[in-house]
């Protein structure tokens, strides 16, 4: 399995004169400057990211990876965590929104069970299982460390596998019961907050299951009181399976060079650990849209990225990714089939 501490060693900072080739290319196509606003920033990024000056669309995957969580006992969720197994085979079967989404973008789905309660094994989606769900993190560590570094390790090999199979866009998703709670903690454990600022509805709890999510996220930081300057400390204590699998994924991705495309809340938190392990890990991550769960907005501030979309999508799954994917896939075609004013006879008044 790739080791946390080597994918670390490689993930660079991006290559700013690739960027640069980019927005001169783009100067030169058959529109005042600048005009394609964030597109034209997308691909520059884009650009930077891959160390190519002229990038092009390239098969992209969306990793939708699940896991349950022990502090749904904490009635954190409207849902069951029954859900959780019910919507991979809902995933694998074509007709979740994500399924509809990714087919969409031309996207593979990539469906993952970082650790579903039960004894599920779906047709159609990759085994990762490092548990049978975690533990209630109110009541005492989610995981044991050496856990939490097997589920970045995990991300980081599945990571290198989708690359070397000519993966060179990766959208990040989620599922799993009472993992909005988990994501509140890892966010205000990392950025200070209290969990009144950070924790918000998730399925759609009502005002007695709110107050009973922000109490279980309180009491989870306050039982095992994990350092924020230790990342890995704060997945084990108070994070998913899914997070750190997914947080694994982004340093891979990063390590290879791949642009990596996050979804809401649940990722966000999960790329701001891979962010906080390794802090050039950023430079690779793309944030889709804006989810209106409070600690999103918090977490995208800290990483310094600026949301493409804010549809008020609050579904998780990748479905923001997904659509995200399309506007990143987009400006690389303008980069590479764009006219240029000289190629099409057109006057350049240097505008």
């Amino acid at each position: 399995m790739a080791s946390l501490d080597t994918t670390v060693e490689l993930i660079a900072a991006p290559d700013e004169g690739c960027a640069a080739a980019a927005q001169r290319a783009f100067d030169a196509k058959t529109k005042p400057r600048g005009s394609l606003g964030r597109l034209e920033e997308l691909a520059r990024q884009v650009a930077a990211i891959r160390r190519q000056p002229l990038p092009g669309p390239e098969p992209a995957a969306v990793v939708v990876v699940a896991g349950d969580h022990g502090i749904a006992e904490e009635g954190v969720s409207a849902y069951p965590q029954e859900v959780t197994a019910q919507m991979l085979a809902n995933f694998a079967g074509g007709g979740a929104a994500i399924s509809v989404l990714a087919r969409a973008a031309g996207a593979r789905l990539v469906v993952v069970d970082a650790g579903v309660r039960g004894d599920v094994r779906i047709e159609g989606v990759l085994d990762r299982r490092l548990g049978p769900g975690t533990a209630n993190a109110a009541r005492g560590p989610a995981m044991p460390r050496a856990l939490a570094v097997r589920a970045l390790e995990t991300g980081i090999e599945l990571a290198g596998e989708l690359v070397s199979d000519g993966v060179g866009l990766l959208a990040l998703g989620d599922m799993g019961i009472g993992n909005t709670a988990v994501s509140s903690a890892v966010a205000a454990c990392l950025l200070g907050r209290d969990p009144e600022e950070v924790v918000g509805r998730g399925t759609g709890i009502d005002d007695d299951g709110l107050r009973a999510k922000v109490t279980a996220v309180r009491r989870a930081l306050e039982v095992s009181a994990p350092d924020p300057a230790d990342p890995v400390g704060v997945l084990a204590a108070v994070g998913g399976f899914e997070h750190g699998v997914l947080a694994g994924l982004a340093l891979g991705a990063a390590a290879s060079h791949v642009p990596v495309v996050l979804d809401g809340v649940i990722v966000g938190s999960a790329a701001l650990l891979a962010a906080r392990i390794a802090p050039a890990a950023r430079a690779a991550m793309i944030a889709s849209h804006l989810s209106p769960e409070p600690a999103h907005a918090l977490v995208l501030a800290d990483l310094g990225l600026e949301p493409l979309l804010d549809l008020r999508m609050r579904l998780g799954e990748g479905s923001g990714a997904a659509l995200g994917l399309q506007l990143v896939n987009a400006a690389l075609l303008l980069l590479r089939e764009m006219a240029t004013f000289e190629g099409a006879g057109v006057t350049d008044a240097g505008a």
